[in-house]
């Protein structure tokens, strides 16, 4: 499907349901997490053959690390590996990667290589992939007013120039605009952490009983025709 002006030009996705996918075919965790990452690959390369112009992912939140030390273990290693395969991904796509999160917990050689990754695709202009990588959506709002406060106290800011914009200006995603939408697979109604102050008035889609292994290129542009069906208000008539 190639998305037109009645499209999202940002679509934002929480990715749930990899062990459950793979509990309910007998498999171990890890596979489901595997068969995650390359749903992802997929989802990202249709997307951008679509004519997306942004896509962002919820990868690794600041609460998953509460999960069992050996999957934590496991979710580096891919997210280690799906870094490197897009370091070394065809350059005919201008697709321009950003990490969203604080990276300073992670193993230094995968900070070193979001770096390189964000550093060699920063001029490509078709499409924005963001990742979101021990990221939270507080955390984030808290970075934000800890900079406000510091610019504040700086001199640079004044206190009754505090609004909107320039909280959003102070977000990861502070030049890029809000999802338009946003998907959440495997059968959970809630955003858990998730772009909290981008989130607003962007339109939610649940696809009843899939998991986020099986979402594909069919359930993509379900999301999309139920996008355009919607009448986005936005507070108003």
């Amino acid at each position: 499907m190639i998305i037109d002006e009645r499209g999202p030009s940002h679509i934002a996705i929480i990715l749930d349901g990899n062990r459950r996918w793979a509990k309910a075919r007998g498999l171990k965790p890890t596979e489901g997490h595997k068969a995650g990452a390359e749903a992802v690959k997929n989802i990202a390369k249709y997307a951008y053959d679509c004519g997306l112009k942004y896509l962002t992912v919820y990868a690794f939140s600041t609460e998953n690390w509460k999960r069992d030390k050996s999957e934590v273990s496991l979710l580096m290693k891919l997210l280690d590996k799906f870094t490197s395969d897009l370091l070394v991904s065809d350059e005919k796509r201008e697709i321009q990667i950003r990490v969203y999160g604080d990276i300073t917990a992670l193993d230094k050689k995968l900070q070193d290589k979001i770096i390189k990754l964000e550093e060699k695709t920063k001029n490509n202009k078709k499409m924005v992939f963001g990742i979101c990588l021990n990221y939270g959506g507080r955390d984030e709002i808290i970075r934000a007013v800890k900079q406000i406060c510091e610019d504040v106290e700086s001199g640079k800011l004044g206190k009754e120039d505090i609004n909107s914009e320039v909280i959003s200006n102070h977000l990861y995603t502070k030049d890029i605009p809000d999802p338009d939408l946003i998907i959440r697979t495997s059968n959970e109604y809630r955003l858990s952490n998730f772009l909290t102050w981008q989130s607003t008035y962007s339109e939610l889609y649940f696809p009843k009983d899939v998991m986020w292994p099986d979402f594909n290129e069919i359930e993509f542009d379900k999301a999309i025709e139920e996008y355009i069906k919607r009448n986005r208000r936005f507070g108003g008539n």
